[in-house]
């Protein structure tokens, strides 16, 4: 089968031939796979970011977002059967530990991450496990909600976790209205009565957050703080939840999150820089956010069948792959760029 693999660090993907997944063990499924999303942390893994932390042999198959058709099933899967549209939870976890019997499967304590540390989606067909695949709606196609398994769940776990805080006349400002924020002012919307404030550099994106259910829009131009300051009465917002992480968004979000506020981190790249004595005084949360558990995946899906999380695609054929990457590093893609073998 085709697939796009990492080669080397600082080098491009390459495009190879590789033998087709096959079903190892019972609870093995293997998905042909429908749509791949492309993700910043591609990106990342391609500079190198990873490399220590995912200890992956390669050359290796990158993507983290998947969804497909079952294509084949080991003997003891009983929840999908071949046909079945599926969207894939992007981690493969063992059921046994103590996360996953508290339900926090996230931290399996031997979890693994196809894209990451094992072959992934960049590919026509992928293994995973009955534990991993979410049956998706008649409503759903795989291409359509493939961005869901990482960036949606990633995106929905943080704004469920803000929503835990948020209350009818709060204010939650969304750092980032790109491919993880765009979502995530869906599900703050359709789960929160909070007042939202979207801010993001393109005018674009900030039009886009409009148009999905922010209530203000602001365009980082330099006065944006003081914009957030004096929409939120002078005193920030409740939540910030900071989808960008980079570029000096920590520093602008922290200013944003009023005394006692919680202030979420989604996207990475810089450090957190803040006197301790600045937290202890005003009392701020820095909460950090991974991607979703199955359970939030599951509950994603539901908000998608029902029109109330759309995600915004471009497409590109597998074999565009470095066209899709390329436009994801021009912030040419609008939404989640989506590979289709």
């Amino acid at each position: 089968m085709r697939a796009v693999q990492v080669v080397g660090y600082h080098r491009d993907l390459e495009m190879t031939e590789v033998p087709a997944p096959t079903v190892v063990d019972p609870h093995d499924v293997v998905v042909r796979v429908g749509g791949a999303g492309v993700c910043r942390t591609d990106v990342h893994i391609l500079e190198g970011q990873w490399a220590e932390k995912s200890g992956v042999t390669l050359p290796y198959t990158i993507g983290h977002e998947n969804a497909g058709w079952v294509h084949a099933v080991g003997s003891a899967v009983t929840n999908v059967a071949e046909g079945d549209k599926v969207i894939v939870h992007p981690l493969m976890t063992c059921g046994l530990c103590r996360a996953c019997r508290s339900g926090d499967d996230v931290h399996c304590a031997r979890s693994r991450f196809p894209g990451i540390d094992t072959h992934g989606g960049y590919a026509e067909y992928l293994r995973t496990t009955a534990r991993s695949v979410v049956k998706l709606d008649d409503s759903l196609e795989p291409a359509g909600v493939a961005a869901l398994a990482d960036a949606g769940l990633t995106a929905y776990h943080a704004a469920a976790k803000a929503a835990r805080r948020l209350r009818p006349g709060d204010r939650c400002v969304v750092i980032g209205a790109g491919g993880l924020g765009h979502i995530g002012i869906q599900v703050l919307r359709a789960i929160t009565a909070a007042e939202l404030v979207v801010v993001d550099r393109n005018p674009d994106a900030v039009a886009l957050a409009r148009s999905i259910g922010a209530d203000h829009g602001v365009v980082a131009d330099g006065t944006h703080v003081a914009q957030v300051a004096e929409l939120a009465g002078g005193e920030g917002a409740e939540v910030v939840v900071d989808f960008v992480g980079e570029g000096g968004s920590t520093r602008e979000g922290l200013a944003m999150t009023r005394r006692a506020g919680d202030y979420h981190v989604v996207g990475y790249g810089e450090n957190v820089d803040v006197p301790t004595i600045d937290l202890v005084s005003a009392e701020i949360n820095i909460i950090g956010n991974l991607v979703g558990s199955y359970s939030d995946l599951c509950e994603l899906m539901v908000l998608a069948a029902r029109g109330r999380v759309v995600l915004h695609t471009t497409t590109y054929p597998l074999a565009d792959f470095q066209k899709a990457i390329d436009d994801l590093e021009a912030g040419r893609v609008r939404g989640r760029a989506i590979l289709i073998p």
